[in-house]
């Protein structure tokens, strides 16, 4: 394996955790796709490391060349190679993001979800790539605490999922969400748009739309954010926090 493995590319069946804190959550939580851990010499916990890779039947290569040769952050000292594979979202309470285009959100995003026990992630293609080693980087390894299925359309994700409540997330939107008024459901998918351009206009035909009450300071939230909060309220007034 270690003698074929190159620098990430988008159509690879496989990628990389970069850091050791990503690599602990891969071996933690989908400890049968990991392939190999790679160790730089520079890492000054190396031993624990090797003890969790052996604990899991993980293979450790302590390999300085085979790291530089991969490694695409100058500041990381291990590397988690992992095959991608597939999900299937559960019938709990969904995020879905509709062509998000940044990793860095994409990839906050996920820890955000992870952290407010929501752990189900559609995501409408085109989209950023939740494989790309940056957006595993910005989850901090959260992908793996999650099931994420990829949709060509909304209508392709609402006719698998049909039985969900639908809140699009937009600044016309309908309800004004507070703890006060949030809506009730055990079944929710809460949909947010691109960062530049946000759901398209017919989503106020879909489910109850949802606005996130701001100042006058700003025309609008980061992605991340609105998801961040939007999210909290959700699983804080439905009894998943």
């Amino acid at each position: 394996m270690k003698n074929i493995v190159q620098p990430y590319k988008k159509e690879f069946c496989y990628s990389y955790t970069s850091g050791a804190y990503a690599t602990i959550e891969l071996l933690t939580a989908r400890p049968g796709k990991a392939e190999c851990v790679i160790i730089h010499s520079a890492y000054n916990d190396a031993e624990a490391l090797a003890a969790l890779c052996k604990a899991k039947s993980v293979p450790v290569y302590r390999d300085d060349r085979l790291f530089k040769r991969i490694n695409q952050k100058e500041n990381t000292y291990v590397l988690g190679l992992f095959d991608k594979y597939s999900c299937k979202l559960s019938n709990g309470p969904h995020a879905v993001l509709v062509n998000p285009g940044d990793m860095g959100n994409l990839g906050c995003i996920m820890r955000t979800l992870a952290g407010v026990n929501i752990k189900n992630l559609a995501i409408i293609t085109p989209a950023a790539d939740m494989w790309h080693p940056k957006t595993i980087r910005a989850s901090m390894g959260a992908v793996f605490r999650l099931e994420i299925c990829q949709f060509t359309s909304f209508e392709e994700y609402s006719e698998v999922y049909p039985m969900h409540d639908i809140f699009p997330f937009m600044l016309d939107g309908s309800i004004h969400l507070t703890p006060e008024n949030c809506p009730k459901s055990r079944r929710f998918s809460l949909v947010f748009g691109n960062e530049a351009s946000g759901l398209p206009a017919s989503f106020q035909n879909v489910g109850t739309s949802i606005k996130l009450p701001q100042s006058s300071g700003v025309d609008s939230l980061n992605l991340s954010v609105a998801v961040g909060i939007g999210s909290f309220v959700f699983a804080s007034v439905n009894g998943f926090l």
